[in-house]
């Protein structure tokens, strides 16, 4: 039976593919819907019962109690003081909530849920091992299958019950089109039997990460450390209701949103790509002499070239050009706010333009 490794080209680790000779070029095809991504570093927790919405529902960030069919949504579970421990994507197919989860996070989220069910109806199962995670546009997952669960990424769109931090218009997440398919044995084998033959374009992790990356989609298993408050990575939008049920870690949400500012904010980076020097996560970020935060994700862009995000502190200032201290020297930097110093309690705020991207500017 054919595996990723025979695919052509194909550059494999133990994530999964990371991409099959062109990354940039990957990126294009998955944009326009001609490729698809085995996501080998997703792994699937499913939760049966009848219980199963109202249960998560009292346990997380997101209202899904009412989730209906179909709807694709994603949840927080934070500790008390409202920092993010687990993200999940969701979607429920009327008799099962699928949870699509980093695969690292994948035991210690089933782990907890488990613990967490006490005497109500729901059945939680890690399926890490038997279904697979296959992305790309909605109309490319969706061919794969008649049955198979969809998850479709509501980022960067405002849900029911959400707040949007960022300011600029348009968002640069706006036009991306990505979902997740839930395959699987039988279906993901065909999947790469068919790349093996040369009938479907596939498409690495790296070229994916790059898509995210360039849409300020915050992502847990790479964004988050052990600080991190779902305001600070603009993450209200789409994984918060701010008008539901009680859930842990809730007041510390709503305070920071309604009488204070996150303590950090993301910030969009343009890196100096003249030197093909890429930092790494967890990079130390500069203004003039002072360190005010560190990057968290890196990405080569096919459009935008080197980019990255980084969490600083709140009263970094705004617009100044930033240096990331690299295992090579100084990278130069130019920022693009994504979350305000003055968000939390504010509202009514006017919207700005987007910054044009680097090849409209040279």
């Amino acid at each position: 039976m054919a595996t990723l490794a025979d695919v052509p080209g194909a550059v494999v680790d133990d994530r999964g593919l990371r991409h099959v000779g062109s990354p940039v070029a990957e990126q294009r095809r998955l944009a326009s819907g001609s490729a698809l991504a085995p996501l080998g570093d997703r792994g699937v927790i499913s939760v049966g019962g009848e219980d199963r919405r109202s249960w998560l529902d009292s346990l997380s960030s997101q209202a899904l109690t009412h989730l209906a069919a179909g709807v694709s949504t994603e949840m927080l579970i934070l500790d008390p003081q409202g920092r993010v421990e687990h993200a999940a994507s969701v979607v429920d197919d009327g008799e099962t909530s699928w949870l699509i989860v980093d695969r690292a996070d994948v035991e210690a989220l089933a782990g907890w849920l488990t613990r967490m069910r006490f005497r109500l109806r729901v059945e939680v199962k890690d399926r890490s091992d038997d279904l697979f995670v296959v992305g790309g546009t909605r109309e490319a997952v969706s061919a794969l299958s008649a049955v198979a669960p969809v998850w479709v990424d509501p980022w960067p769109d405002v849900s029911p019950g959400g707040w949007a931090y960022a300011r600029v218009e348009p968002h640069p997440g706006s036009e991306r089109d990505w979902a997740e398919a839930i395959l699987d044995a039988a279906e993901f084998d065909r999947v790469i039997d068919s790349a093996v033959r040369g009938e479907v374009a596939l498409a690495g992790l790296d070229a994916v990460e790059a898509l995210r990356v360039a849409a300020w989609r915050p992502r847990v298993g790479v964004d988050a450390d052990e600080r991190l408050l779902p305001h600070e990575m603009d993450w209200l939008r789409t994984a918060v209701h701010l008008s539901k049920g009680c859930y842990r870690g809730q007041e510390t949400v709503a305070k920071v949103h309604n009488l204070g500012h996150p303590p950090r904010r993301v910030v969009a980076l343009q890196l100096d790509g003249s030197d093909n020097v890429l930092p790494q996560r967890g990079d130390e970020v500069r203004a003039g002499d002072a360190v005010i935060g560190a990057i968290t994700s890196v990405a080569v862009h096919h459009e935008e070239g080197p980019i990255a995000l980084a969490l600083i502190k709140r009263t970094a200032p705004e617009g100044v050009p930033l240096v990331v201290e690299t295992a090579d020297g100084p990278l130069a930097a130019a920022q693009e706010t994504v979350v305000p110093a003055d968000a939390g309690a504010t509202a009514s705020i006017p919207r700005l333009p987007r910054l044009g991207r680097r090849r409209a500017a040279e």
